[in-house]
């Protein structure tokens, strides 16, 4: 696999699409802090660390409305193995005129573009979410 993050995203897309309840992803840091910015973001509901065999995964529970409506709309790999994006400070832009976000890895860890923006600190794009 050459590249794990557009993996997540990718298991995370196919499971909000058929509607299912969680899915899993082989664990890694960036993986996990990933989601955690998801999380903190309210499009998910909780992620887990759990065992399985010998190696680790990640179990993420994934949020719908009252009525089944997806809370995610559109998940999308932006920096990737061959084109990188970065972004400094002031090139961070709203996603979706404040509705969604991008998860940035910064110096300080990965973190949502408001909270980039309020930290002062450009990174790499990894993903936007809406």
């Amino acid at each position: 696999m050459t590249d794990p993050i557009a993996d997540l995203l990718t298991r995370i897309r196919n499971a909000n699409r058929i509607g299912a309840k969680s899915t899993v992803a082989p664990y890694s840091k960036l993986k996990k802090e990933v989601v955690r910015v998801l999380k903190e973001q309210g499009f998910i509901l909780d992620y887990f660390m759990e065992m399985r065999g010998e190696r680790g995964v990640i179990r993420i529970d994934l949020k719908y409305g009252p009525d089944g409506e997806k809370v995610i709309r559109h998940l999308q790999r932006v920096s990737k193995p061959g084109r990188r994006v970065y972004n400094g400070v002031h090139q961070i832009e709203d996603v979706l005129h404040g509705m969604g976000v991008s998860v940035i890895s910064t110096p300080r860890g990965v973190l949502s573009s408001p909270e980039a923006k309020k930290l002062k600190l450009g990174g790499e794009v990894l993903c936007e979410v809406w």
